[in-house]
């Protein structure tokens, strides 16, 4: 339903668009009602494919684009941002973005509208843009990207247009397209499979009295200026990096286990006195949406080896490889971690470098 939205320069429209429907498309048509131009924010924007985030934020942008028509497309930008499982830091990144597109074009001060809709307390991060004017529109459509995502690739093993067909009168006819085009593609078998795994998984401790919290440790080892990673050998995040790491043991520490861990994913073995000397830091990741698996809470160990030799090492368990990594090289392979594996990174490494 239209609402009567006072005129600004910018309208701002944050989102994930995975993928893009008819919900989005009417937001997105209140935005564009609001001001002359739009920036449309896309978050996850870098992460690896995943049930969660099958499309990059380049087909997002693409789907959004071919949903509307050709008069307004001029009038849209676009403000790809990473998820960085930090409201403070990740508000500071979409404000700078935004500045910097509007500063490209003319620089001058703007009014800025920024439109949204407050879904669960995961929208409570709209309310963190001090010096823009908020303007919450109420639920427009009952689609659910969450349900849009299980029912295209729960379909996968019928044939393509059985899993569009499941969508349609909840996607835009040109969204729908896109999709087809893209089942194509060889990650539609790859994220249906992760997408069964998942599935297969939750269901495993759906007869839970209470909906399960999981804990997990993670081994950032540095050396000489190299990190430490595996390639995942099974899903979820099959053939992606990951920092060596599991859950964690009834009957041991939290350090204990990441120990277990690293020397069963890698065959890293050091004397318990070197890792001790070596450990650096620790810290707590948490967020409620950081793993597709559910709730799951991990304790990151960082350990610096120094400027010694590299260790021999051996990939083994839940490990298809590992290898030594160059930090340099980090930043270039960011959509190729599991879950927030390269946010942990950067927490410990400063790959991105930014504050």
């Amino acid at each position: 339903m239209s609402q009567d939205i006072e005129q600004h320069d910018v309208a701002v429209y944050i989102g994930r668009f995975q993928p893009f429907h008819n919900g989005h498309l009417a937001l997105l048509k209140q935005a564009l009602g609001a001001a002359p131009l739009c920036v449309i924010v896309i978050g996850s924007a870098f992460q690896a494919r995943s049930p969660k985030n099958p499309f990059t934020w380049e087909e997002r942008a693409e789907m959004i684009r071919l949903a509307l028509p050709e008069s307004d497309r001029a009038r849209v930008l676009f403000l790809p941002v990473r998820d960085y499982y930090d409201e403070t830091r990740w508000t500071a990144v979409v404000r700078r973005g935004v500045d910097a597109l509007l500063a490209a074009r003319g620089g001058k001060s703007h009014s800025i509208v920024l439109i949204g809709h407050f879904k669960d307390p995961t929208s409570e991060y709209l309310k963190s843009f001090s010096g823009w004017r908020l303007v919450s529109v109420g639920r427009v459509s009952t689609v659910d990207a969450t349900s849009l995502r299980d029912a295209f690739f729960g379909h996968a093993g019928c044939n393509v247009e059985a899993a569009v067909a499941a969508l349609v009168s909840q996607a835009p006819g040109s969204t729908l397209d896109f999709l087809r085009a893209w089942a194509a593609l060889p990650w539609f078998e790859y994220i249906a499979t992760e997408w069964e795994m998942l599935k297969r998984y939750k269901e495993a401790w759906s007869t839970a009295p209470y909906p399960p919290i999981f804990v997990t440790v993670d081994a950032i080892v540095r050396c000489n200026d190299r990190v430490l990673l595996i390639r995942r050998g099974q899903a979820p995040g099959k053939g992606l990096f990951a920092a060596p790491g599991g859950f964690i043991e009834q009957r041991e520490t939290a350090y204990q286990s990441a120990i277990r861990e690293l020397k069963e994913e890698t065959h890293l073995s050091l004397l318990d006195m070197s890792m001790r000397h070596a450990l650096k830091a620790t810290a707590v990741f948490d967020h409620p949406d950081r793993s597709q698996r559910g709730r799951t809470i991990t304790h990151a160990h960082f350990f610096d080896l120094g400027e010694r030799e590299l260790p021999e090492v051996r990939a083994d368990d839940d490990a298809a490889s590992v290898e030594w990594v160059s930090i340099e090289e980090l930043a270039s392979l960011e959509d190729q971690f599991l879950d927030d594996h390269f946010h942990m990174l950067d927490h410990f490494l400063g790959v991105t470098g930014e504050e």
